[in-house]
């Protein structure tokens, strides 16, 4: 997967990029990517990359050209179509769904903005997806796209060594993850459920299962509104009322 980057400020990504997950994936090769200033795309003499609203207002406005400019740089040279992704208040809410969406792309292009907004055309003719990753604002775009690239890479197939890792995620079934434990079974006098250490697969896995329905329930019950339920997990909810 190649990804690149129109920013600012390339230089917020270097601690996330060369750390952990992303920088182990990126140096095996599982994917690339590149920062792009889109100042450097300007065609006026004072590297302007932002101007006032028509129409009157508060704030400043991302201008198309610049933009525009520096994802032709990338997409001229590259045959298959990119994803653009702009990142905005405005857009669809980030999801694991959406995140195993974006790891079947070759190529992801994220547009990272700042002040008042975007020229309403970047939108209209350069975005393939617009996406925000909660209900607030933030200075800029390049925190969200930390998060989603963080989300998208560590789902590339060996990227965690273990893809099993990825499946059992909260959210990927759809459920909030059972709990974990590990080493001492027993910690200041809190043990580890019996069922853990009975080395029975079957009971094991029916205990897992039944610990994430629970925790979804209790913890973030919309996440089933839509869910079909087993009668067995039906029963469950209904004896924890």
């Amino acid at each position: 997967m190649q990804i690149d980057i129109l920013t600012l400020f390339p230089d917020m990504f270097n601690g996330v990029f060369q750390s952990s997950i992303l920088n182990k994936a990126a140096q095996s090769g599982y994917f690339s990517y590149n920062f792009i200033n889109f100042r450097d795309f300007t065609e006026n003499k004072h590297n302007k990359v932002d101007d006032y609203p028509y129409g009157g207002g508060a704030g400043m406005v991302l201008m198309p050209q610049p933009i525009f400019d520096a994802v032709d740089s990338i997409t001229n040279a590259n045959e298959k179509k990119a994803r653009v992704i702009l990142l905005c208040p405005q857009g669809e809410p980030y999801t694991q769904k959406k995140a195993e969406e974006l790891a079947l792309e070759d190529h992801l292009i994220f547009i990272c903005g700042h002040y008042e907004g975007y020229d309403e055309r970047i939108r209209q003719e350069l975005v393939t997806d617009e996406i925000s990753i909660g209900d607030y604002v933030l200075t800029g775009g390049e925190l969200g796209a930390m998060v989603i690239v963080d989300s998208v890479v560590r789902l590339l197939p060996g990227v965690l060594g273990n893809d099993a890792s990825a499946k059992e995620d909260s959210f990927s079934s759809g459920l909030l993850e059972h709990p974990h434990y590990t080493r001492p079974a027993d910690f200041r006098g809190s043990k580890v459920p019996d069922v853990l250490l009975s080395g029975n697969h079957a009971n094991i896995e029916a205990w897992r299962k039944k610990e994430s329905l629970k925790r979804t329930y209790t913890r973030r019950p919309d996440l089933l509104e839509d869910k079909k339920l087993s009668e067995i997990e039906k029963k469950w909810i209904d004896s924890w009322d």
